[in-house]
């Protein structure tokens, strides 16, 4: 899609006012600002320049760029004036492995087709720019061309209730349960998690006093803010995924403590706590991570999955299940090798 002439003016009118302020050793006033950036100069009155400058500042700040205020003269503070910190602004030097750029690659677009698709765009074309190429010279992200990964974010919901979870900002929105009409919920947004086709969203509702799961195309309507942003802390161990997954299977979540071998495992270090190491059946020096799932049963299914690579320590329940399962592996084995 092309950019509209209006959208152009005000990329252009934005890179400029950075450029004005990023090219000065000392912060300038708003009279200075205007005198440099040429879309403020052909503003047709101060009010209409005031109006610009404040949307610009703060949608630059949005985007992480840190314009700061100062006073212009230490003795008269009634004028400020505005620079950009050099250091806050600059990136350090960036060191990304090809193997570590082609995963970043993939992860872009898999979000393409969502609301996220072009903030992940531009990451990528930042992180394009720093990264290595290979030994035959192409770019590491290249090779991409025939995965296709894809992400959808088409419930209306989701850009709000995305937002409430970065801002921690109560919400309030109507939602339909499986079994009757839509009822007003004012919930504290937690996390968001993909789980099997659907979005859902995980957080405490204030209404009900507890911990909830819901699907998000199952909100009707607008989601509105309900509360200030910062008003609520996410718990530290709130694991979405874990706590959706519990939901769905009825059972409840188990923290287990496990052994994985070096460079195995990845499925369960995604959402794992390393806590130390240990030696493992092969002597050589094991991870020890914590991990959440969705009751005992479904986590042993998982570290099954697993084979050999991964043991379990605790709790008592979880291993005395795997152990049932593989002993029960080997038992339906060797009947067939005697038959």
């Amino acid at each position: 899609m092309r950019s509209t002439p209006m959208a152009a003016a005000k990329t252009e009118r934005l890179l400029n006012l950075v450029i004005a302020l990023l090219s000065t050793r000392r912060a300038l006033p708003r009279a200075a600002v205007r005198e440099r950036v040429a879309a403020y100069r052909e503003a047709p009155n101060d009010e209409a320049f005031e109006r610009m400058f404040e949307r610009d500042k703060d949608e630059l700040r949005e985007l992480g760029i840190p314009v700061i205020t100062e006073d212009l003269d230490v003795y008269f503070s009634d004028e400020p004036a505005y620079r950009i910190d050099r250091v806050e602004y600059a990136l350090p030097d960036l060191e990304v492995t090809p193997e570590q750029m082609s995963l970043l690659a993939l992860a872009g677009r898999t979000w393409s087709e969502a609301s996220l698709g072009a903030a992940a765009s531009r990451a990528l074309r930042k992180l394009e720019a720093v990264a290595p190429d290979d030994e035959a010279g192409a770019g590491v992200a290249d090779g991409l061309d025939r995965i296709e990964a894809g992400v959808r974010t088409s419930e209306p919901a989701f850009e709000a209730v995305r937002a409430a979870v970065v801002t921690t900002r109560p919400v309030r929105f109507r939602y339909r349960s499986r079994r009757g009409d839509p009822t007003s919920r004012q919930v504290q947004p937690w996390g968001i998690t993909a789980w099997h086709g659907h979005w859902y969203l995980t957080g405490f509702d204030l209404d009900r006093e507890g911990p909830r799961v819901f699907r998000l195309d199952r909100v009707v309507g607008a989601v509105s803010f309900a509360g200030a942003p910062g008003s609520y802390t996410i718990p530290d161990d709130h694991d979405p995924r874990a706590v959706v997954a519990s939901s769905l299977a009825g059972g409840e979540p188990i923290t287990a403590t496990l052994r994985i071998r070096p460079g195995r495992g990845h499925v369960l270090r995604r959402r794992a706590r390393v806590i130390g190491t240990a030696s493992g059946p092969d002597t050589a020096s094991w991870d020890v991570v914590e991990v959440t799932g969705a009751g005992v049963s479904s986590l042993a299914d998982e570290i099954l999955g697993h084979g050999a690579d991964v043991v379990v320590e605790a709790p008592p329940p979880l291993r005395d299940l795997v152990r049932e399962r593989l002993s029960a592996v080997l038992a339906a084995h060797a009947d067939g090798g005697a038959a």
